[in-house]
């Protein structure tokens, strides 16, 4: 009967110690769980404020559908008009003021006549300060290409190198199958679509992205070992240096 009380003791006291110890041991937050997340290219914030939120970041990611297809229909329509029609910038730049300028001028002599205040047209004043930002951010963008081109050029960073050539390769192998209003319309699609499945189905996209990343690593460091290692890129350096 002793032993029985014993064990019995013991189990409890088991049991209590677990109790205790799962206490202790608190249950991840949600937020420490998704941060754990493989997230394609890296990025930690979410994909509206990556396509660096407000109005463009909303019509990309279909956020108000009205207008996400008003723009898309507006640049499929000038894309059509341009490439199937094979109509004219410069035409039908003269042909919309021409159009403008004449139903505003009917408008503010037919008010004219009928003794009415003529329409109030807004005075457009363009502003230096817009001019200068994107002045600013264009040549941030060119000086830190130039960087990154004298650096490939100077042979100190073979990576870049290989991917710089590639990425051009593969440029002028697409500017083959299409012209320039083609390619911009097809990058304008692919903005308004590929973003917006992203952000709807990041959560199976993410982990297939981790596998092909590695993958590929595995690949890079196999051609890394067998090529890029025995070419004298080292002493070049030593030389440049």
């Amino acid at each position: 009967m002793a032993t029985e009380e014993s064990l019995m003791d013991k189990i409890h006291d088991h049991d209590s110690s677990s109790s205790s110890d799962s206490e202790h041991e608190k249950p991840e937050s949600p937020s420490a769980l998704k941060a754990k997340i493989y997230r394609l290219f890296g990025r930690e914030k979410p994909v509206h404020k990556v396509l660096g939120g407000g109005l463009p970041a909303d019509v990309f990611l279909w956020r108000d559908k009205k207008l996400s297809a008003a723009v898309l229909g507006v640049a499929t329509a000038i894309w059509v008009l341009f490439e199937l029609v094979e109509y004219h910038f410069l035409s039908l730049v003269c042909h919309i003021l021409i159009f403008a300028l004449a139903a505003l001028f009917l408008l503010s002599n037919a008010h004219a006549f009928m003794n009415k205040t003529p329409p109030k047209i807004p005075e457009i004043n363009v502003k230096e300060e817009h001019f200068l930002l994107i002045a600013s951010a264009l040549r941030n963008e060119l000086n830190q290409a130039f960087v990154t081109l004298r650096s490939i050029a100077l042979g100190r960073d073979l990576k870049k190198f290989l991917m710089v050539v590639v990425g051009l390769w593969v440029i002028s192998v697409v500017g083959n199958w299409f012209n320039f209003l083609t390619l911009i319309y097809i990058c304008f699609v692919v903005l308004h679509t590929v973003p917006m499945l992203y952000e709807k189905h990041e959560d199976k996209v993410d982990p297939v992205a981790e596998k092909t990343l590695k993958e590929l690593k595995k690949h890079y460091m196999v051609f890394d070992e067998k090529v890029l290692s025995k070419l004298p890129v080292a002493s070049l350096k030593a030389k440049l240096g």
